[in-house]
Order: structure tokens, then C-alpha cells, then sequence
């Protein structure tokens, strides 16, 4: 028997005996006869929309529409091209697909004001397909941007369930739509996640109209809808302030009702409030402590149900995990795709690793080993917090963990030579010597990379339970050898120059390089106890302090950390986010060498940085997310940092990075507040920034025993699940309102997250539209593992 297959028979045995004692492994007892079904998540949990942004979508109102458009169906397919390879840029060529097939309804130009929303139905005629989609693309024409609308951020991918008749609609009040050309539908071929020997996709598109209907949502901006109260759909944890946000017409009071016998729970008067962001109406329920189910009253709005309780966020780990393990590679996943990338490869030295193992990076079949590093690190912490409280969930971690630590050293050399990424768009034939085998997978050896890794192998080496005597033996040794290879490589060489744009250690600074060292030679003290790893921590750290502002900018603390001692420019980023490394590492200090004369000045390091989020948090209000920070007038003469953390940048990227922080909020004649990135390209979303950060703050707060910096903490947490401007969730699956995702490859997952809310062009507001694209609503195992890790900092 396979030890997966052992694993959940133990799972389903402890389960039995827990029941008796009604201890359960989590909160909705739906989702618990799921869990059990699924053998614990060895298949995928149910995709449930019924809760879905889309299923509410379908609940409103509709004031007037055109009726269908034509009477004949339009159809599009397409089927295998046996023998075909498929060939991308010259830059990038394996990172390519099959085609596909697309089919444009003419429109000519026709006025669609009067309308705000498209539908259609689909039905997808496939063969030796699991997982189909559809984007359509919105044209207008060639006219004059008209104030009050936008441009399509992209075509909108619309996730579809083949064999059936699918009703689709997409809201359209954003764009500019007063000349119409036409609705452009396609499909892209990626070849069969099931390896069908033959497939084909046939789609039949019909009955399109356009619809107004009563209260669009809101695609940008800070402040509610009329009447909308958004608030955390999962819920409140019992410790720390609980608020909601409403616009600020609402007045009068508000009452928070137990949702099983209607009594009022909590009552009070709706707070008016003017920040930065805007006007509001807050509803504080901080002082109701006594765990349950409730729902918020206020005039004629009410909400969905919510939680209190100790216990709020096991069903969301869950689903996150869930999610995780739905994108692995390397591994049948039931429903979704076969043992897969069997056939995909990296070379050095005249040695060969397959490149199949892991978890697919995206929506797309990508990789990166040390992000796949990230997540299993997050795995372990999500053990280790769990174990005692929660066996059950505790176990499942764990056996994830190992899938990512496998894929982990088996991407080694064994000479500080790794397998580090690929950028994949299909799914292979998994036959080696085949037409479409690929070699390119990228090889590289990076001190920082290597730094990490040791701190991640030496830190599983501690985490794993005592029965894995040979692994934690291997670990031991390995994360010892990497951190050797690294110091090499770093004492030959230098800082890292990364070459690999796709790899998102490219826009690493010299400040977190440090950190990183710092926190992987505590991680390897704590492991060994040998000195020369404690001497090395403190050393590293050093370079970091200098990198720290230590006076005010304007009313704002200083605390942030510079990118180098030049003090050029500050560390920012734009979705990949390592930014709770330098608490991670002053923590670690702290914690291994509490005897050390410097401890008071790591401490002191931490309570300045704390201050500095703490002071960021006004500029966000009455709103939880941490701001991306404080950002320097010219740092665009810092060109190297610059063009590192910005890829692909526009031409005028100097001027639009000017503006940008000017929309943000001025703190003296030279820095800036922003609230989002600034970010140009394809790449942004916020989700794995805030919580980067948000999990800075955690570590943080619990050093220092601040529970405002662990309300800020939490407060990550609430903003992902709905208390946003948008009141939408951005887990699938976890609370009430999730919209659909950008999935393109496997398909709509429980527990599936995106890379994040982004701004519209140079703004520093939110934009959310329902329009599905990459790269901010592609789901992202990276904010999976964010999500995880935030939560191994509070002891529920």
C-alpha cells in the first residue's frame, strides 16, 4: 500500500475514535463529510458555487434587456494536431500552447450605454478534455476615451463544466462601450490534463443579450455600495477589535443578531469617519466575545452569517490545502489531471533530474523550486502550530509538506547546482523520447537561493515528528551542505546578479540577501548548536540595521529598511512578496541568543519596524490592510533596483512611477505613502504583499507582546475573506461571495486563491472588476502558502 494510502486509513481510524469524544477536525460539518469522502484530500473537495459573486450575481434585479441577438447559434473548435510541437517566443520557446480556436459576433459598432451586462450560455461538446474554459473579449472601438469608463483590463475567462448547456454573464457598467465592434469567444488548446491519446473541444455559443441590471458592483474605489455593510464573511476571532464598514450615509444604529434564535447580540450606534480613503459609516462589535453564529443589522441591510470563535480558520486551512494539493505535479489529481510532466527535464554536467514534482506555480503549469520551498516551509508551520490542537489537519499538512520537500532535494546537484523553474503552458504526452519532451528547464546556483533553502531543510529537520529518523538524518546533512555552498558562492562572488526575469528572487535586495542569511544560520544554530552559525547571524544582521531608517519621515516613524547602504531606495514589492524576513530574522536573533550584548538593539529593531506599520495603518482606515509603505521621490535613479523590481517596465516608467506616488499620500518634500504597489505590467496584485507583511507584523507583535500589531495581523486576514471595499472573499469556498478565478488550467478549485486586488493605471485605489484575467485574479500557490503561514502565528 502506498504510504498516502496508509496515511488516510490512520486518518479515517483517529476520526472514528475522535467522534465519540466530539472533537472535531473542523467547523462545518458539510465541508467534514467532504473531508471524509475524499479520503482526507487525496481527491479534490467539490467546487460549491452556490455562494459564489456569481450565483449572487444572478439574484438581481433585471430593469430592462435586448433579448437575444440572433436566432443561429456561432460555434468555434478545436482538436489534436498530432505530431505538432509547440513552439513560443525565441526568448522563452517551451513556454507555448497548441493554439485553440476563436470566433468573433459582430456587433458594428452598436451603442450599448444603456446596458451593463452581457449573458450568453455555453456548451462545450469535449472529448478526452476535463478541464475547459472560454475568454471573451470586449471591443470597442477605436474612439475617444470617455470619462467614467474604462477599457477592458484584459478578456474575461469564464470557467465551464463540459457536457452541459453553461449560463454565463459578465458586468460590463466599467467599460466604455458606446461603439461596440463585437464579442470576440476563444479557447486555448494545452493539450489533455487526463492524456487522451485523442481530444477535441467543440463550443456552441447562444442566446447573448445584454441586460441592465439593478445595482452593479463596484469596481473601484475605497468606499462601499449604497446599503452594502462589508465585513469578514468567515468571521471575527474572539480576541481583538471586530468592525465592519458601511457607506457613510447609512446612520443610526446597528445590531448584531445570533443567527439561530434571532436575539440581539451587540448593539450600537454607526460610527461616522472621514480617513484618507474617504467617508464612512464603522460598525464596532469589538466588545462581543461570546462565540457563535451572528449576523449585522443595520436599516434595511443584513448580512450573511459569520463566525466568533477561538477556532475561526481551520475550515479555511482546509481549503487552502485543498487547493495546494489540487496543483500538483507529478501526481494524479482526481478530476483535474493525470500523473503529469513525467517528460519534462533539467540538465547540468552532463546529469539529468526530471522536473516533475511540486506544485504547479498558477493558472498556467509553471514552476519555481524555491517557491514550491516557500510553500512547503508554510506546510511545516501550519504542523507545528496544528499538531497538538488539531491531529487530524495537523497530519494532512505534514504529508503535503513531504510531497514539497521531495521535489525539494530532488532538484539538487549535489554541487550548489539546482533545477529552479520553468515557465509551462501544457500538459505532455508524459512519454520520454517523444516529440514533445523538454530540456529547458532553467539551472542555477544562487547564494541566496542556497541560504534559503538551508534555513527551510534545517527548520523541516526540526519540525518533522521523530519517526522520520532517515529524513530528518538527510536534512540535517543537506541543510548544512547548502549553507556551505552558499557561503562559497557568496564569498567568490558576491550578491547574486540574477539573471532569470521569471524567477521572482530577481528583484532581491541587499538588505534581504542579509536577512535571509541572518535567519537561515539561526535556523541552522537552532538545528546544530554550533557556533560558528550563531556568529554568522549576528554578522549578517548587521548590514541589514544599517540598511534601517531610524528618523521620521514627516508624521510617520521611520523602521523601513532600505534596499542597500546607499540608502537609494526602499524595499518595496509588487506581488511575490519575502518582506517578513527581516522580522523573521531579528526575531530568530532575539530568540537563539537572548545573552548576546546586541539583543537589546535586534529588539529595538523590531519595536521601531512595529511602530512604522503601526503608523502606515491610518493611511488604509477604517479599512485592516497594511499600505504597501513609504516610498522615496526619485527612487527610479536607483536604475539597477528599479529595473529589477520592475519587469518589463513602459517607457515612460520614470514618469507614470512619479505619479503614482503622488497619488498616494505626501509625508514631506521627498517621500510618499502608498497605499498599493506601484507597479506597471502584467505583474500586480497585492495578496501576497499585505500578508508578507501582515505576517511581519505577527512575528512582530508576539516578540514584543503588542496586540495592536496583532490586530494588524488579523486584520490581513479579514480584508482576504470580505471585509474589502468589494465584500467579496478571495478564497473559493471560505466565507460568503468568492468570484470566479483565473484557473485556466485545472480548472475552479475549493480553496483557491489569487494573486490580489490591484489599482487601474496610475490610481492608488482598489480595482476589483469581475473581469477574470492574470495576472491579479490567476490563482497563485504562493498567497496559498502566505495564507497558511500568517495563520501559524496565532495559538487558536
Amino acid at each position: 500500500m502506498r504510504p498516502s494510502r496508509i496515511l488516510t486509513t490512520m486518518i479515517c481510524l483517529v476520526v472514528c475514535a475522535l467522534s465519540q469524544a466530539q472533537t472535531t477536525f473542523c467547523h462545518d460539518e458539510r465541508l467534514r463529510n467532504q473531508l471524509i469522502e475524499s479520503g482526507f484530500l487525496h481527491s479534490p473537495l467539490p467546487v460549491d458555487t452556490l455562494d459564489s459573486y456569481e450565483a449572487n450575481g444572478w439574484r438581481k434585479a433585471v430593469v430592462s434587456e435586448t433579448g437575444p441577438l440572433a436566432g443561429l447559434s456561432i460555434e468555434m473548435e478545436f482538436r489534436k494536431k498530432p505530431g505538432f510541437r509547440a513552439v513560443g517566443s525565441p526568448g522563452d520557446p517551451d513556454y507555448a500552447t497548441y493554439g485553440g480556436c476563436q470566433v468573433t459576433y459582430d456587433l458594428g459598432g452598436r451603442n450599448l450605454e444603456d446596458y451593463n451586462r452581457i449573458e450568453f450560455w455555453i456548451y462545450p461538446d469535449c472529448k478526452g478534455l476535463s478541464i475547459v474554459n472560454v475568454d471573451l473579449a470586449f471591443i470597442n472601438g477605436n474612439v475617444p476615451a470617455k470619462p467614467g469608463y474604462n477599457r477592458p483590463s484584459g478578456s474575461h475567462l469564464v470557467n465551464l463544466k463540459p457536457g452541459i448547456w453553461n449560463r454565463c454573464f459578465l458586468e460590463i457598467n466599467e467599460y466604455q462601450r458606446d461603439q461596440v465592434l463585437g464579442l470576440r469567444f476563444s479557447s486555448t488548446d494545452r493539450g489533455s490534463s487526463i492524456g487522451a491519446k485523442d481530444y477535441s473541444a467543440r463550443f456552441v455559443i447562444d442566446r447573448i443579450s445584454f441586460l441592465k441590471v439593478r445595482n452593479p458592483d463596484k469596481v473601484s474605489g475605497w468606499e462601499p455600495m449604497k446599503g452594502q455593510i462589508v465585513y469578514s464573511t468567515t468571521g471575527y476571532s474572539v480576541a481583538g477589535k471586530k468592525t465592519a464598514v458601511t457607506d457613510y450615509r447609512a446612520g443610526g444604529r446597528f445590531s448584531v443578531v445570533d443567527a439561530e434564535t434571532g436575539a440581539v447580540a451587540c448593539s450600537g450606534r454607526i460610527r461616522k469617519e472621514v480617513t484618507t480613503t474617504g467617508r464612512f459609516g464603522v460598525l464596532d462589535f469589538s466588545d462581543l466575545t461570546k462565540p457563535g453564529t451572528y449576523r449585522i443589522k443595520a436599516g434595511n441591510a443584513e448580512t450573511d452569517t459569520f463566525r466568533i470563535s477561538d477556532n475561526l480558520w481551520d475550515d479555511s486551512r482546509w481549503r487552502v490545502l485543498n487547493y495546494i494539493f489540487s496543483q500538483r505535479c507529478g501526481s494524479e489529481v482526481p478530476g483535474i489531471h493525470g500523473v503529469c510532466h513525467k517528460d519534462l527535464f533539467a540538465s547540468h554536467d552532463g546529469k539529468r533530474i526530471g522536473y516533475s514534482g511540486g506544485w504547479h506555480d498558477a493558472g498556467d503549469l509553471s514552476q519555481q523550486t524555491l517557491q514550491t520551498g516557500d510553500v512547503t516551509y508554510s506546510l511545516l508551520e501550519a504542523y507545528s502550530s496544528l499538531k497538538d490542537r488539531n491531529p487530524i489537519l495537523a497530519a494532512r499538512m505534514l504529508e503535503e509538506a513531504r510531497w514539497g520537500l521531495s521535489f525539494i532535494l530532488g532538484c539538487r546537484f549535489g554541487d550548489g547546482f539546482r533545477a529552479s523553474s520553468m515557465g509551462l503552458l501544457i500538459w505532455q504526452d508524459g512519454i520520454i523520447g517523444t516529440f514533445d519532451d523538454i530540456t529547458s528547464v532553467r539551472v542555477q546556483n544562487n547564494a541566496f537561493d542556497n541560504f534559503l533553502y538551508s534555513g527551510y531543510e534545517a527548520f523541516a529537520a526540526m519540525t518533522l515528528p521523530d519517526s522520520d529518523k532517515e529524513l530528518k538524518a538527510k536534512l540535517c546533512d543537506i541543510a548544512e551542505e547548502d549553507f556551505r555552498f552558499a557561503t562559497e558562492k557568496f564569498a567568490k562572488d558576491g550578491y547574486d546578479i540574477f539573471t532569470q526575469p521569471y524567477e521572482h528572487t530577481y528583484n532581491t535586495s541587499h538588505s534581504q540577501f542579509q536577512a535571509t542569511i541572518s535567519w537561515a544560520a539561526s535556523q541552522l544554530y537552532r538545528l546544530t548548536g554550533k557556533k560558528e552559525y550563531a556568529a554568522r547571524a549576528s554578522e549578517a544582521i548587521e548590514y541589514v540595521l544599517l540598511c534601517q531608517r531610524k528618523e521620521p519621515v514627516g508624521e510617520c516613524s521611520g523602521g523601513f529598511f532600505y534596499r542597500d547602504t546607499t540608502r537609494k531606495s526602499i524595499v518595496h514589492y509588487i506581488h511575490q512578496s519575502r518582506d517578513q524576513v527581516f522580522m523573521q530574522a531579528l526575531a530568530l536573533l532575539c530568540q537563539t541568543q537572548k545573552e548576546s550584548p546586541d539583543y537589546d538593539k535586534w529588539l529595538g529593531a523590531m519595536r521601531l519596524h512595529g511602530e512604522y506599520i503601526k503608523d502606515l495603518m491610518r493611511f488604509t482606515a477604517p479599512y485592516g490592510m497594511i499600505p504597501s509603505g513609504v516610498y522615496e521621490a526619485e527612487e527610479w535613479k536607483d536604475s539597477a533596483s528599479f529595473y529589477a523590481l520592475h519587469l518589463f517596465p513602459p517607457a515612460n516608467a520614470e514618469e507614470r512611477y512619479s505619479r503614482q506616488i503622488k497619488n498616494g499620500v505626501q509625508l514631506d518634500d521627498r517621500h510618499f505613502v502608498k497605499r498599493f504597489p506601484v507597479w506597471f505590467g502584467i505583474f500586480n496584485g497585492n495578496s501576497a504583499v499585505h500578508l508578507s507583511t501582515g505576517k511581519a507584523s505577527a512575528v512582530c507583535g508576539k516578540m514584543l507582546g503588542d496586540e495592536d500589531l496583532l490586530q494588524i495581523a488579523r486584520e490581513q486576514l479579514y480584508w482576504t475573506v470580505g471585509k474589502n471595499p468589494f465584500g467579496q472573499s478571495l478564497i473559493y469556498g471560505e466565507g460568503h461571495n468568492y468570484p470566479q478565478m483565473d484557473s485556466f488550467s485545472s480548472g475552479e478549485i475549493t480553496g483557491e486563491m489569487p494573486v490580489g486586488i490591484r489599482t487601474l493605471n496610475d490610481d492608488d485605489s482598489p480595482y476589483w472588476p469581475q473581469t477574470n484575467n492574470a495576472c491579479y485574479k490567476e490563482v497563485w500557490v504562493t498567497t496559498a502558502g502566505k495564507w497558511l503561514s500568517l495563520l501559524s502565528e496565532f495559538q487558536e
